[in-house]
Formats: structure tokens, sequence, C-alpha cells
């Protein structure tokens, strides 16, 4: 698939991440359709002051993740918006790459839920995360 401007869907999604949050988190998506979305996040800047990966952050990468799966769900004729998150901490991490993986858990016409599982380097589960984007008609 490919955009107007010429760039794959992934290169698209990224770009269009610069300036934002996404950016600022180090957010880089490796993989996007509506039935899985892969992203991958530095722990070093994203940690809280005792060194640790903050929860925050970890829920900033399920919520970007789990809103590209949406949009991609509900297609370009529709927006998306994220009307519930919740995160279960598991394990920390200090070092290291993070990886976040949306499954879709419930895609229906106004609203999609996606699984988000976060990972270490080692394959340890960090983080299970649940968002509920709710799905409008684009104006």
């Amino acid at each position: 698939m490919t955009f107007p401007d010429g760039a794959s869907m992934l290169e698209s999604i990224n770009n269009g991440g610069r300036g934002t949050l996404m950016e600022t988190m180090g957010i880089t998506v490796t993989e996007a359709s509506a039935d899985r979305v892969v992203a991958t996040m530095p722990v070093a800047g994203n940690t809280q002051p005792y060194g640790l990966l903050h929860g925050g952050a970890s829920c900033v990468l399920a919520e970007t993740l789990g809103s590209i799966a949406s949009a991609l769900h509900a297609g370009p004729d529709n927006l998306v918006f994220g009307v519930e998150i919740n995160a279960s901490h598991h394990r920390s991490a200090t070092e290291g790459i993070v990886t976040g993986v949306a499954q879709p858990l419930h895609r229906g016409r106004t609203m999609a839920t996606y699984d988000v599982e976060i990972t270490d380097e080692q394959g340890r589960r960090l983080c299970t995360s649940r968002i509920t984007c709710a799905i409008r008609p684009a104006r």
C-alpha cells in the first residue's frame, strides 16, 4: 500500500508522528495493520525519578498503538479517539528498548478495542494494556 506522497504506510505513520508526543517518546512503528500494530520505544528518556520505565510512558505507547490500529480499521472517512485505557504494570525496565504489540479484541462500526502487550528485549511482559477508541465520521 502506498500513499499519495509516494511513502509507504509505515513511513507515513512515522513521519506523521514528527513534532508530536510520539516523537518525544521515541516511538517508532515497525508494523501496521488493523490486525496488528507493533512499535518500539526506548526506556532512556522515558523513566520516572527512580530510573524505571514510567508507567505513563507505557500508557503512551499503548494508546499510540491502539489509536493507529483503530484508525486503520475505521478507514480514511472516519476519525478515532481514545475513550478508555487501562494498564497493569507487571515488571520494571531500566534500560534498552521496549516493544508494544496491539491486537484487536473488538472491531465494530462505532468502537474498537485493542489489547496491547509491552515486552522488554528479553521478551518478558512489562505491561498489559487495553484501549478503546470511538469511531466517528470525519466532517
